[in-house]
């Protein structure tokens, strides 16, 4: 069961209120920070889910799996969640914002007058736009609710759709297959994660689906969804072919919830625009997380980053910004997913201008993808590679030229690199 909401009056806080919209892992340690920090106000944490701060990788695994609780995700044990001194408003949402007024509105009918406001909004689940998947049971996965309702669904014998080749998708069909349903996964692009990894690594995923018995159609452009006269869903292909299922579920990505902040007039594209200090257009305002977009260096162009590592990150630098410490947060990307034991994790933006230099045999564990600008290591990707990976993130912090052939050569140890 969630943290009991703890009971606090707003006359015990005389140095002014700090509103946090958003209770998932940025808005939880955006709270966290702040008292970390010293900062002894109001702090109030609107959150749309009915559950305490969060982290979400875990529901697309374990979670969904049936193998943890919800509450092991939890942000902070309940005594430390308890001693944040929150005025926690669970199961309620931000219905608009008076940025002249600084009042927010609540969808209960409250209004809360704030100081400084920190935006965690997050992102919600992309929907299909298929013709027909408004009449079946489409699934997605973003919430605790999601994974807990999705789970009993995927059981030894039923049928699975995942559709969309992508992180998500991969990571529910690795966990459906781990629990004995039938998968197939439907994939728009010519190959798996497209947008995010070389070929080589797309070819790296596929096998490793089909060698645990996940079907994969690749360029596939959906024609139409429908329910069979024997209860089924079925997925049809504009190639003409169908796949009948028990259970869909899209995995198509993340539509930032900015609706909030472009009502209340502020600078959004894609998401809240925000600089290095988390400010938005509106001096009393921050963002972080999925919903914020920021400049970032190392990919030399506005970017949102959706990660665990950005949202815990950025959520404690907006609130170390909001209480006026200089804040410069420009992150190295990093990202990683685990699907049947393998973990992969990318550090950096590999283009296709780069050069790359592998360590290691392609797809064995350990080996690590370097990519370089010139001599210069500028983002690397390694599967079961956390040692390489460290080293391979001490290069691109530190912008060193490197040797390319020392860095192929295994023999040559990285320290020596």
């Amino acid at each position: 069961m969630d943290a009991e909401r703890p009971a606090v009056e707003a006359a015990a806080f005389p140095d002014g209120t700090i509103a946090i919209v958003g209770a998932g892992q940025a808005g939880g340690w955006a709270a966290h920070t702040l008292r970390q920090e010293g900062y002894a106000g109001r702090i109030v944490l609107v959150g749309q889910e009915p559950h305490a701060p969060h982290e979400r990788p875990p529901l697309s695994k374990a979670v969904l799996a049936g193998v943890a609780t919800p509450e092991s995700a939890h942000l902070f044990k309940p005594d430390a969640f308890a001693a944040l001194r929150l005025d926690w408003r669970p199961g309620v949402w931000v219905t608009s914002i008076d940025a002249t007024g600084k009042r927010l509105t609540l969808s209960d009918g409250d209004c809360i007058a704030y100081d400084k406001l920190i935006l965690c909004t997050g992102g919600r689940a992309r929907t299909l736009a298929t013709p027909g998947a408004d009449t079946v049971d489409v699934r997605t996965l973003r919430t605790v609710d999601d994974a807990l309702t999705l789970a009993p669904l995927l059981t030894a014998g039923r049928k699975l759709v995942v559709i969309g080749g992508g992180w998500i998708g991969l990571e529910v069909a690795a966990t459906a297959r781990a629990k004995g349903a039938e998968v197939t996964v439907v994939e728009a692009q010519s190959r798996l994660c497209e947008r995010s990894v070389p070929r080589d690594i797309s070819e790296h995923l596929l096998a490793l689906h089909q060698s645990h018995g996940t079907r994969v159609i690749l360029g596939a452009q959906l024609a139409r969804i429908w329910r069979s006269a024997d209860g089924m869903s079925v997925v049809e292909i504009a190639d003409g072919q169908k796949v009948a299922c028990d259970t869909i579920v899209a995995g198509v990505g993340l539509v930032p919830n900015d609706s909030l902040a472009r009502e209340a007039g502020l600078s959004c594209d894609g998401g809240v625009l925000v600089d290095s200090a988390c400010r938005t257009s509106d001096p009393s305002i921050y963002a972080a997380g999925d919903v914020a977009v920021s400049f970032n260096p190392w990919a030399g162009r506005r970017i949102r980053l959706e990660s665990w590592q950005n949202a815990q990150e950025q959520g404690m630098a907006a609130a170390r910004s909001a209480l006026g410490q200089p804040v410069e947060y420009q992150p190295l990307p990093w990202f990683w997913s685990d699907q049947y034991g393998m973990n992969l994790q990318i550090y950096g933006m590999p283009l296709p201008s780069h050069r790359v230099v592998a360590r290691g045999t392609p797809g064995a564990d350990g080996f690590v993808l370097f990519y370089l600008d010139g001599d210069v290591v500028q983002a690397a990707l390694g599967i079961n590679a956390a040692k390489g990976l460290r080293f391979g993130r001490r290069l691109i912090e530190q912008r060193r030229q490197v040797d390319p052939q020392r860095l192929a050569d295994i023999g040559t140890p990285m320290a020596k690199v």
